[in-house]
This record gives C-alpha cells, structure tokens and sequence, in this order.
C-alpha cells in the first residue's frame, strides 16, 4: 500500500472546510439581501416579536440551518459507516418525504400561498410549523438513488434490480412535485438523469428515459395555462410588457440598473412593488442592483467554490454510495443555483426557483444545510480513510525496510 504525502493528506480538510465555508458564506449573503429585499415603506426592517419581519423570520432560519449542518454532519459521519442503518434510515427519510408530497394534493391538508398547494402545516395555530414536501423530497430522492445504484452488489447495468428501480423513483417524486411546482420537478428530474449517467447505466436507457421525461414535463406544462403563458411570455416578454413580460422585464431592470457596482446595499428601488417575490425568486436580482456586477459575480463564485469542492469530494469518496451521494448533492445546488441566475437573467423562463442558501425560506434553506452537512460527511471520512492508510503504509514501508536492513545484515 502507498503512504500517502502530506499534501494529499491535506487536501480534504481544505475541501472540508471549503463546502462548509462557502455555504456559510452565502447564508451570510442571504440574510443581508433578504434584509434589504424584505424593506418596505409601511414597516420596521426588524420588529419584536423576530417572526413578524420576514428578516427576523430569516435570521432564524438562518441560525436553524447552521445547527442543521453541524447535526447533519455529525450524524452523516456515523450513519454513513453503518450501511443498514443508513439504508433504514434513508428509505424512512423518503417514505416520508413521499407521503407529504401526497398529503399536499389532498384537499384541505395543504396550505395555498400565491395559486399553489405547495405547504404543509404541522402543530396547533399557536406554533404551527409550515413546510414544503418537495425540499424533503429533492434530498431524499439523491439519497435513495445513491443507495440503489451504488449500494453492495448493485449493478448499475442491469434492467430489472437498479435501473427500473431508479427510475421509479425519480418518476415518482418529480411526478408528485410536478402537479403543483413544476420548476422543482425539472430541477430533480435533471438531477436524477445526471445521477444515473454518473451511475454508468447504459447510455442509451438514459437516453430513452429522459426523452420520455421531456414528454412528461411538456404535459405538466400544457396542464395548466399560466405554465403556458409563462412559457409563451418567455419567447417574446415585450409582447406584454405589463401582463405575461412583467416578471422578467422588472428583473431585467434591476440588474441593469446595478451596473458595475450597484446603487448601494439597501438603496434599490425594484423591491418596493415593482420586482415580484424579491427575497426569494428574484434575490439574484436585487443583489445585482444594489452591489452589481461585482456582487453577482461574488455570489456566482461561492456557488464554483461549492461546487467544485463537492467534486472533489465524490471522486475521493470512500465507498461508491458516498460517491453518488456527493455527486447528487453537488448536482441539486448547483442545478438549482444556475436555473435561478437563468430564470432572473431571462435566460430561462419563470420558475419560481429561489437561490441555495440565499432566498428567503424556512425548508429550503435548512434542507440545503443539512445536505451540505451530508456532503462535509462525506469529505470528512475521506480524510479519515486517508489518515488511516498513511499510518498503515507507514507502517508496513517500516517493516519492508527492517526485514531488507535484517537481510542484508
């Protein structure tokens, strides 16, 4: 066995604390923007009790996902060296995640906010808890799909024990989330391809399966018409200027009135009324319009930092479940992070993605820490494999070199 050298030792407590360190970067990021973003002329920025202000209501999700990746990270450590009890554990997390999603298409369970069944609502009025089924079920689907495809004995190749297997789970979660969020349902779906490719499943049954995917997904959009509309306004968005074209042209505002270096932090005049929903699926753009190209390319680049340590992380992993786990986890931040820069900059047409780590949003920011937290696990028990190896190489070249002296002796 080789020892390895320090450098190579090294390197993934960097990459540790570099998957750590940008996302806290981006929180940090994200509580400043949704501060400004959530200013308006008829109240305080920040007010008592804390869950009155959507920045008080932030702050605290805030600090609730930074516990959430340190819980996370610790139980990833422990959870992923016991394969049982990580598939238990894992199927569990998706079971649930499943029957939420199927609790929120029934009829008086879920919570509509803006036209969409997309919340749930656990606990009595007084304290009551809302959250969103599809954050839980973006997670949980990358976990089953790395234990399917990666797990003992697993082989990727064949038909009948992985792939189909795979597929019916993606099929199902993005079905279930596409009903009513059809943004986050392409975000998993591109996710879950991505997964299998990775995975080494026959190129041709990706191929297949995503074209009939497509099919899906087109179906989801005629369902419904302001899906439609959406897409339609997209092709032309002054067409409209004041009905369908609305959304991007204000966005589009917004960030060309940033220019270089921006308008200042908490100067910007599109939240008040004129950008839609700018603490969550337009935060890019206030950020641009107040801090600029600058910003913008700042926050871009805590999202490379991100992601490449993330790869880094899956090629180094120690079993092959991890690795999958890794990649998933890297795809959905990453994915998620460039169709909201697409849909604010009408590249795209509108979602209604919110930014990893920044928009405002209780689930999703804590679902995003505790799969960071995951994917720092992952890191963290390379490194401890590595460490281990050293001093076992060490060990042995010890011995190689005393029974060669012995000999010559």
């Amino acid at each position: 066995m080789d020892v390895y050298t320090s450098e190579t030792q090294t390197e993934t407590p960097t990459m540790t604390a570099g998957v750590v360190g940008a996302a806290i970067a981006l929180i940090a990021v994200g509580v400043v923007m949704v501060a400004s973003a959530g200013a308006t002329l008829g109240g305080p920025t920040l007010d008592w009790p804390l869950w009155r202000t959507a920045f008080g209501r932030h702050t605290m999700f805030a600090a609730a996902g930074l516990v959430a990746i340190g819980v996370s990270y610790r139980l990833g450590r422990s959870i992923l060296a016991r394969p049982r009890l990580m598939n238990f554990a894992v199927w569990s997390v998706f079971a649930f995640g499943v029957a939420s999603l199927v609790a929120v298409l029934i009829p008086g369970l879920a919570d509509a906010k803006h036209g969409a069944h997309r919340w749930l609502t656990i606990g009595p009025a007084s304290w009551a808890i809302s959250f969103q089924p599809s954050e839980l079920a973006k997670a949980a689907m990358v976990a089953v799909l790395a234990v399917l495809l990666g797990g003992s004995g697993a082989n990727p190749r064949s038909l009948r024990r992985c792939f189909a297997p795979a597929v019916a789970v993606i099929g199902v979660c993005v079905a279930l989330v596409g009903i009513e969020d059809l943004g986050t349902a392409a975000l998993m779906a591109g996710v879950g391809g991505l997964t299998l490719f990775v995975a080494g499943c026959r190129p041709t049954w990706v191929l297949l399966t995503g074209l009939i995917g497509a099919g899906g997904l087109a179906a989801l959009i005629v369902a419904e018409d302001y899906r439609v509309e959406r897409l339609t306004a997209f092709m032309d968005i002054w067409a409209d200027p004041r009905g369908s074209g609305y959304h991007p042209i204000q966005s589009l505002v917004a960030i060309g009135s940033g220019g270089w270096w921006g308008v200042g932090l908490g100067s910007g005049l599109q939240k008040y009324g004129y950008l839609p929903e700018a603490r969550t699926d337009f935060i890019f753009s206030v950020i641009c319009e107040e801090t600029g190209f600058i910003g913008g390319a700042l926050v871009i680049g805590l999202f490379i930092v991100l992601v490449w340590t993330g790869t880094r992380a899956m090629r180094m992993a120690v079993t092959r479940v991890e690795r999958l786990l890794a990649f998933g986890i890297t795809a959905t931040i990453g994915l998620q992070a460039v169709m909201h820069v697409a849909v604010t900059t009408v590249v795209a047409p509108t979602t209604g993605m919110s930014l990893p780590f920044v928009s405002a949003g209780g689930s999703g920011l804590i679902t995003m820490c505790a799969i960071v937290g995951l994917l720092a696990a992952v890191s963290a028990r390379t490194v401890a494999r590595q460490e281990t190896e050293f001093v076992v190489g060490a060990a042995m070249a010890t011995r190689r070199e005393s029974a060669l002296a012995g000999g010559l002796g």
